[in-house]
């Protein structure tokens, strides 16, 4: 039941990163806690440049692993969805962390594994 590809994601990976950034202040995201809107668009920066330095086709300077890439998804994703329980997000804001952790969580969950992930 796996199939989201290493290329699938790939494609995935830009315009999350920019929705990351963006989506908070389309939104407004803060009513909770001011870190509601100010966590995203740093963590969409850092997956920007992760995905510029990730090895795979879309990657720009192809330097980290996918495997660590997948890592550090999976980290942002639990990250997302603890998050509002840890700084007491409420309304949209929580409901934008939650979405989002679940999501990513389920985009890695559904990562059908690499022939190069296999034999690591």
């Amino acid at each position: 039941m796996r199939f989201v590809t290493k290329t699938i994601h790939a494609w995935l990976d830009y315009p999350v990163a920019i929705a990351l950034i963006g989506l908070p202040f389309v939104l407004g995201l803060g009513a909770s806690n001011p870190l509601a809107l100010a966590i995203s668009p740093v963590v969409g920066v850092a997956a920007l440049l992760l995905t510029v330095f990730t090895d795979h086709h879309l990657g720009v300077v192809r330097v980290l692993p996918y495997k660590l890439h997948l890592s550090v998804d999976l980290a942002v994703g639990v990250l997302f969805l603890l998050l509002p329980f840890a700084l007491s997000f409420s309304g949209l804001d929580a409901a934008y962390y939650l979405l989002n952790g679940a999501a990513v969580v389920a985009v890695i969950a559904l990562s059908k594994p690499d022939a190069d992930l296999a034999s690591a």
